[in-house]
């Protein structure tokens, strides 16, 4: 089995994806808190929950394309090792 993307590419998604994993969870963690920055102020309602798990949603999908360019580099370097 051949990779799909390129070598480069899949270190691009890769970081690209740790990086959006680390700042989704960050920002959910501050909605899911209650943070006064991120809802306005103390007297709204706590709508953060909802936020928060859309947040983590996307999280879940950037850890999707995280596996899938792993899976990619791990390629590489396995058919890389197989030609001559």
């Amino acid at each position: 089995m051949r990779p799909v993307v390129s070598l480069g590419y899949a270190w691009c998604c890769t970081v690209l994806s740790v990086f959006g994993i680390i700042i989704l969870c960050a920002i959910a963690g501050l909605f899911l808190s209650g943070s006064e920055a991120f809802l306005g102020s103390t007297m709204d309602p706590p709508a953060g929950q909802p936020v928060a798990a859309n947040l983590f949603g996307g999280a879940i999908i950037y850890a999707v394309f995280l596996a899938f360019c792993g899976c990619q580099i791990a390629m590489h370097r396995t058919h890389a090792s197989i030609e001559l």
